[in-house]
């Protein structure tokens, strides 16, 4: 009996380390966890960062830079002036660009959405929830940028933050069909004076 019950222990434990090397493997080769900070660029799988300093802005900068037709935008909080200017440049090179935020970046003062309505890239306000706490950005309709990550500078410098940028073209229309519904119920910003 006790010689059966340890080869079943035995097998048990084997089936879990095997178990554990196959999702080891597989993380690293969708490059999850592969780095420390980040992972290299990718035409296909998943790309890792973390932040503080972990290179998340810079991940996400370098993913606009190579947006070509569309970047759709759902941010909870969005004041990273890297990320606006990336978007702004994206915008004057022909990418159609629909950024939809938070109602709490309806403020008083000069606010983000402010700079990217001056800039002629259309801004929407989703206020129909409590908070719209997505962060995403849907890039070609092949890339989808999400996480923890708000696109603050806080996010980047003094938060512990994760960032995922997703090179699959089923998910990435999955997030836009869900953009798509959250723009039907959302206003078009404009700066109140």
């Amino acid at each position: 009996m006790a010689a059966g019950r340890s080869a079943k222990l035995s097998h048990s434990r084997s089936v879990r380390l095997l178990n554990s090397t196959l999702a080891g493997a597989l993380i690293c080769l969708l490059g999850l966890g592969c780095g420390e900070h980040g992972s290299r660029p990718a035409s296909s799988g998943v790309e890792v960062y973390f932040s503080p300093e972990g290179g998340c802005t810079e991940a996400v900068v370098n993913a606009l830079r190579q947006a070509r037709k569309t970047v759709q935008v759902q941010a909870y909080s969005f004041t990273s002036a890297p990320i606006a200017k990336a978007l702004v440049e994206a915008h004057r090179r022909g990418v159609r660009i629909q950024v939809m935020l938070d109602k709490s970046q309806r403020t008083e003062k000069y606010s983000e959405a402010d700079f990217i309505q001056h800039a002629g890239i259309r801004c929407y306000i989703d206020d129909q929830h409590a908070i719209a706490h997505s962060k995403i950005m849907i890039i070609d309709t092949q890339v989808v940028v999400t996480g923890s990550f708000n696109f603050t500078r806080a996010a980047e410098q003094n938060n512990a933050e994760n960032l995922l940028l997703i090179h699959d073209g089923g998910l990435a229309e999955k997030y836009l069909r869900n953009w798509k519904e959250h723009l039907k119920h959302s206003e078009r910003y404009h700066r109140r004076l």
